[in-house]
């Protein structure tokens, strides 16, 4: 076998060829045969060839396992891409561009770079579903400090996925800050309730859930379904026990001051109780002091009522007594006529024998009471023009009077506020005939529209007017008379002077009858007559009850006109005249 390599001096380094050379010459000074010395060389060659087979072998076997691994690596590469939803990505080898160690080196760097993507992606995608999971279970109900981590899809990893996660926790958690606020609304209704109606609040709330109490220690509060109905159904509860103690307690308030009212209880002691009688006419919603409408004060005002109930009774003719005594206010001030003693002594009959409960008899007066005032009401403007009357037929008498002051035009002092005064009377006494026309008007419908006859201090108050008005055409009568009287002596003393030369003194009248009439202040004319007065014991001025105050008719009907009272002669007696 003829030996092609040779030793290298540049390298220095045994080759395949030195070797051979040196192994023939060994062969050569051993002396072995040409045959034997084919035959190594042979084994030689077969050896060398077992060898580039296991080269070969391991050649390819190294190949196909680089292949692998790049197939590997694009499938994975492209699973990377595809989870996390990307099309390409820089960096990635084209196909069958150099070497496949050189795509794998290519390669590895991207695929390091997405698998860390996807590390942070899965850690985004596992906080998203942790707090949504959290917050679903908040809502359930179901919530636990020891939850299990979710399970992400490792499938899907793109950004879509993700924002679609994110859209869905910023629901939830807006929901759950919506129903957070409901939760604190209704907490803090809760205690304000509780706080006016004197329940602890604690309690209450631990009932509906335990997470509400502060004072457990516990941060997240439950936001659930069945809290926030529970929570509702407490405020409903509350609210209403608060209307029906609000309700009791006006009750009683009202009673209190109704029993403080009939027996007269001092301030002092009515002071005690504001903080029960101050929210008397008071809404629920207005009403929010802490304890206002706790159970032991609304005890403490049931209390005072059964006390003070008890005290009416043993009262019970002080307050009936008083009572009566508004009754009768109410009709003297009406000029309604009614028996006082008769109905005093029934009263008192009616106590002592007992035949009517005490409460039932003041329920009777407080109706009766009621009756008189509508009655009382009904008649206002008819008395108030009764009194208008009787103010305009005083200053009438006082007009009369003034007319017959034969010093009314002296310079005296206030003789000018006589002469304001003077001329105001006239101008009432003008309208008076109009007064007494729309008097008998209102009278006469007030009559027809209750079947009743309206009485003024027991008197029919038409036949007060009728009387007036026929006393006034009677002193219609007497004045007409009179100024034929002036007349006549007029004419006498003409005639006289006419035959004689000379006017006779002024002569007093044919007539020294005085004429009858009422007088305001029962001068001369006497005390009138009970047909003016409508009171027996009237002295000529307007009647009065027995407290002094209540007026009962006019007295002075018809007054003097200034020319009339001008009219009298010198000397002669004067003629009086009605008030």
């Amino acid at each position: 076998m003829a030996v092609t390599d040779v030793q290298s001096p540049l390298l220095g380094e045994t080759t395949c060829g030195s070797l051979l050379q040196q192994l023939q010459q060994i062969w050569d000074e051993v002396g072995e045969s040409d045959k034997d010395r084919d035959k190594m060389l042979l084994q030689i060659e077969r050896e060398c060839l077992d060898v580039y087979k296991r080269k070969v072998d391991q050649a390819v076997k190294l190949r196909a396992q680089l292949l692998q691994a790049l197939a590997d690596a694009n499938v994975e590469l492209s699973g990377l891409l595809s989870a996390l939803g990307e099309k390409t990505v820089a960096g990635i080898p084209e196909k069958n561009s150099g070497t496949i160690k050189e795509q794998l080196a290519a390669i590895a760097p991207v695929l390091e770079q997405l698998c860390k993507q996807k590390e942070e992606r899965l850690k985004e995608f596992s906080d998203v579903q942790a707090q949504i999971q959290r917050i679903c279970g908040e809502i359930a109900g179901g919530f636990s400090l020891n939850e299990q981590p979710p399970v992400v899809d490792e499938s899907d990893l793109s950004l879509k996925k993700l924002e679609e996660y994110h859209a869905q926790l910023q629901e939830l958690q807006k929901e759950k800050s919506e129903r957070l606020h409901k939760v604190l609304e209704f907490v803090s209704t809760v205690h304000d309730l509780c706080s006016v109606l004197g329940i602890d609040f604690f309690s209450t709330v631990t009932e509906v859930h335990p997470s509400l109490n502060d004072s457990a220690g516990i941060q997240l509060k439950s936001i659930s379904n069945d809290t926030l109905s529970r929570l509702a159904k407490t405020v409903l509860a509350l609210k209403e026990d608060k209307k029906q103690r609000l309700k009791k307690l006006q009750e009683l308030a009202a009673q209190l001051i109704d029993l403080w009212n009939l027996m007269d209880t001092p301030d002092e002691e009515r002071h005690l109780f504001d903080h029960v009688t101050c929210n008397i006419s008071a809404s629920v919603d207005e009403v929010t002091i802490p304890g206002a409408l706790a159970v032991d004060l609304i005890e403490q005002a049931e209390v005072e009522v059964e006390r003070l109930d008890q005290l009416k009774f043993s009262r019970m003719k002080e307050i009936a007594l008083k009572k009566q005594t508004e009754l009768e206010e109410i009709y003297a001030h009406a000029h309604i006529e009614i028996d006082t003693e008769a109905a005093r002594e029934k009263i008192l009959q009616i106590i002592d024998l007992g035949d009517v409960e005490p409460s039932e008899l003041i329920a009777n007066m407080d109706s009766e009471i009621v009756k008189a005032k509508e009655e009382a009401f009904s008649r206002k403007e008819i008395l108030d023009k009764v009194e208008k009357w009787m103010s305009a037929c005083e200053e009438e008498s006082w007009l009369e009077d003034y007319n017959r002051d034969e010093n009314r035009y002296n310079a005296s002092r206030g003789a000018h506020l006589n002469l304001k005064r003077a001329e105001k009377a006239r101008n009432l006494v003008n309208k008076i005939s109009a007064m007494v026309d729309s008097l008998v008007a209102k009278t006469h419908a007030w009559e027809e529209d209750r079947g009743l006859t309206f009485t003024y201090d027991g008197v029919p108050l038409l036949a007060m007017l009728d009387e007036y008005a026929m006393l006034r055409h009677e002193r219609e009568e007497e004045k007409r008379r009179l100024r034929d009287q002036k007349k006549f002596h007029e004419q006498v003393s003409t005639e006289q002077e006419t035959v004689f030369g000379s006017r006779p003194s002024p002569a007093r009248p044919l007539s020294t009858k005085k004429v009858v009439g009422p007088r305001a202040n029962g001068g001369a004319n006497g005390t009138p007559s009970r047909r003016l007065s409508l009171n027996a014991h009237q002295n000529g001025s307007r009647s009065t009850t027995k407290d002094g105050k209540r007026p009962a008719a006019p007295v002075n009907y018809v007054a003097i006109s200034k020319e009339d009272a001008a009219s009298y002669v010198s000397g002669t007696e004067p003629i009086p005249s009605t008030p």
